[in-house]
C-alpha cells in the first residue's frame, strides 16, 4: 500500500476526537493508537473483560456514555474524520 493511502492517510479530525487524541490532524490507524494510549492512560478499561471500556466525559462526545467494546472504536470514529 502507498503511504498516504488507506489507513495510514492523514485526515481532518472533528474537535471532539481532536480534544482525546491531541491533534488536528491523524491517520485513522495513528487514531486507534493514540485512543488506546488514552484508555490505558486513564485506566478506563473494564478490569474483568478488558476488550470493553467505559468512556469518561472527554471520550463520551465520540463514544457515548456506554460501555463499549474497544475493537469496534473504528466504526465510531469514521463520522469524526474528513
Amino acid at each position: 500500500m502507498a503511504k498516504g493511502s488507506g489507513l495510514t492517510k492523514p485526515m481532518k479530525l472533528s474537535p471532539e476526537l481532536a480534544e482525546v487524541v491531541g491533534k488536528k490532524e491523524a491517520s485513522r490507524s495513528e487514531c486507534i493508537k493514540q485512543l488506546w494510549a488514552y484508555i490505558k492512560k486513564h485506566n478506563l478499561q473494564d478490569p474483568e473483560n478488558k476488550q470493553f471500556f467505559k468512556p469518561d466525559k472527554k471520550m463520551a462526545k465520540v463514544f457515548g456514555e456506554e460501555k463499549i467494546r474497544a475493537f469496534s472504536m473504528a466504526k465510531f470514529i469514521g463520522a469524526h474524520l474528513s
